[in-house]
């Protein structure tokens, strides 16, 4: 990848992060990942508290990339076809046509996707993985970029269902927000008491500072990124430990070998470098992983998480010079 390709990514990395700065308060690594992600062409499952400014990211996002958002409120009612839509016979021409449904968009909010029934969950596993929805036996292929925010509350339990493996392992990333600090919360204030909604973006003067074919472009760029044999060696080394690690119960799949290989891509072309180093495959190692393990039930009742095991397995695999 030459230097202007690289320094292109790195301008549009840049410009996106001031613009969602001026709604988003601290949240650096919630908008470094999520960008990291979509120019990896993966999705994103972001668990966090009620009023974490989840939405609020997203729609902003969309709004500074200028693609087309749908949210999705999942409940226990909703059904696959009122995801991906269906086909309605109509009485005047004789013939079925096409009732798109949300899914047909560029960015989707799924909000708490946990809230609805294994059946309809398993109504994005097609769209998740292969860009397409086939309804009534008829494929149709989606708008690029696509990409899917889902989220879920950590701590209501009641009413919910537990996402699928196989559903889970199509996110390529899982991003935990915590409350916001004290100094963020102060700011957050201020912004409010200056007339600052959420609800209207309009008046936040975001810029639209890319279009779709910038982010496509990036995504294509990013695919040259330079891996080195040893650091292919490391991720693998990295996954592998995980499968065999006492703690835990169910490793990490091929695709969370590859989701660390994309994401740490992504990484080091957004630090404006045009190769891997070991810092990027640590770095993504946790966001990337995390949700792809399963800890042994006696660890998980001692309360330690899978970010703990991460740390403590990439602290044990040889990092390569």
């Amino acid at each position: 990848m030459e230097n202007i390709e690289k320094n292109f990514i790195l301008k549009i990395a840049e410009k996106i992060k001031i613009e969602l700065k001026k709604v988003i308060v601290e949240q650096d690594e919630l908008i470094e990942f999520s960008l990291i992600s979509l120019f990896s062409g993966g999705h994103v499952l972001l668990e966090g508290f009620p009023g974490v400014a989840k939405t609020l990211m997203v729609r902003a996002l969309a709004k500074t990339l200028s693609v087309d958002f749908k949210r999705i409120q999942f409940t226990p009612d909703l059904m696959p076809a009122d995801v991906t839509g269906t086909k309605i016979f109509n009485m005047q021409t004789r013939e079925f046509e096409l009732k798109k449904g949300p899914i047909f968009t560029n960015f989707i909010l799924a909000d708490e996707i946990n809230r609805t029934p294994p059946k309809t969950q398993a109504g994005l596993l097609e769209a998740m993985a292969e860009s397409t929805v086939s309804i009534d036996g008829e494929m149709f292929i989606l708008k690029e970029p696509f990409m899917i925010f889902a989220t879920q509350n950590p701590l209501e339990y009641e009413g919910t269902y537990s996402l699928p493996e196989a559903l889970v392992d199509r996110f390529m990333m899982k991003l935990i927000i915590d409350y916001p600090s004290i100094d963020a919360e102060k700011e957050i204030l201020r912004r409010h008491n200056e007339g600052f909604s959420s609800i209207d973006l309009d008046k936040c003067e975001l810029q639209t500072v890319c279009t779709q074919e910038d982010i496509l472009k990036c995504a294509r760029e990013i695919k040259a990124i330079k891996v080195d044999e040893a650091l292919m060696e490391y991720i693998v080394n990295i996954v592998n430990e995980t499968r065999n690690n006492p703690t835990i119960e169910i490793g990490s799949s091929p695709r969370g070998t590859i989701a660390l290989l994309k994401t740490a891509k992504s990484c080091a072309a957004i630090s404006g470098r045009d190769y891997v180093i070991p810092e990027d495959i640590k770095k993504m190692a946790i966001p990337t992983l995390r949700h792809r393990i399963t800890l042994n039930p006696e660890i998980e009742l001692e309360g330690i998480t899978p970010k703990e095991v991460l740390e403590d397995i990439l602290s044990k695999v040889k990092v390569p010079r």
